[in-house]
């Protein structure tokens, strides 16, 4: 004979297939009584399921969505697809810039038996997501342990491949994780530096919990903010200044701020500097804001945003004669 809670959770799935159940319908099929049915429908009414029902011989009972989240019965198909699809869902960003999906992934995967961790584990290993044009691809295993680090507040040991591609091994105490809808960035407190770093996620080949607890003193850095100043000003070989003559919140429309780093220069203009490659790639991605600015710094990424100017001025007086 079942148990209380394996009835519970058993009359809890069916309820969940089914618009309506007759109470002689669920006796029948959980091989019980029809007061043990109602018995274990106030039950689960007291655990927050809001279950309704019709008076009657022929009346019924319905799940319906209550005012809170109750236990969720999954069978180990449907817990798979949950889990690729949270998966999926924080690779893509698609919920965000917050780690919710990590979040909720992380907790089901830790009550999914082995049998479905070994099976989620062997997807993981066969999928192939395709990133953004020159954008890299990011673990989903890693992820996992970046956040699982974050969500226990704990130090780890990171073996981590900076933009020249030297490999290191640091110790430090996970913090957040940050999405900036291209790259996944890991926020940590170098603990040999002492300092606030931010880590590209793709760049992480592998992390170890320490299984030591940090506490962190205030105030704490802002991890967004932290992401984008790193984004926009380095390691870059040129950095330039440029002033756009509109106020901040429009600047940021042309020049998002993952791309550059923002200051106002009064109400109606915003100085932006931005980090490149070169100074004919940085010219560039100006010439191609099509919006009026100034190139306050330096003169090589100035004279070639003229040069690519006089181009085009060129061209066309070449092309009305």
């Amino acid at each position: 004979m079942l148990s209380t809670s394996a009835r519970l959770l058993r009359l809890v799935s069916l309820l969940a297939v089914r618009p309506a159940w007759t109470c002689g319908e669920l006796a029948e099929r959980m091989e019980v009584t029809e007061r043990t049915v109602r018995r274990d429908v106030a039950r689960l009414r007291e655990l927050g399921y809001t279950v309704d029902s019709d008076p009657g011989p022929w009346g019924g009972y319905r799940l319906r969505p209550g005012t809170r989240t109750p236990p969720l019965i999954l069978d180990d198909e449907e817990a798979l697809a949950v889990a690729v699809g949270l998966r999926e869902a924080a690779l893509s960003g698609a919920l965000g810039g917050d780690q919710a999906a990590l979040s909720a992934l992380l907790k089901l995967r830790q009550v999914l038996p082995k049998r479905l961790g070994d099976r989620l584990g062997d997807m993981d290993a066969a999928f192939v997501q395709t990133p953004r044009a020159g954008e890299p691809q990011v673990a989903a295993g890693t992820l996992l342990e970046l956040a699982a680090a974050c969500r226990r507040g704990e130090r780890a040991r990171m073996a981590y491949r900076d933009w020249e591609g030297r490999a290191s091994v640091r110790d430090v105490d996970a913090y957040r994780l940050v999405h900036t809808g291209r790259r996944w960035y890991f926020v940590a407190r170098d603990v040999a530096r002492g300092e606030w770093r931010t880590f590209r996620a793709d760049r992480v080949e592998r992390v170890q919990p320490t299984g030591r607890a940090v506490e962190f003193t205030e105030p704490l850095p802002d991890p967004a903010l932290l992401v984008s100043r790193a984004s926009a000003t380095g390691p870059y070989a040129v950095l330039a200044t440029v002033r756009l003559p509109v106020p901040m919140e429009q600047a940021l429309r042309s020049v998002p701020a993952t791309v550059g780093l923002h200051r106002a220069d009064g109400p109606d203009a915003t100085v932006v500097e931005i980090g490149g490659s070169s100074a004919e790639g940085l010219a560039r991605y100006l010439f191609s804001l099509a919006t009026p600015l100034r190139v306050l710094a330096p003169d090589s990424v100035r004279e070639e945003l003229l040069r690519r100017t006089r181009e085009l001025t060129a061209a066309n007086e070449e092309a009305s004669t």
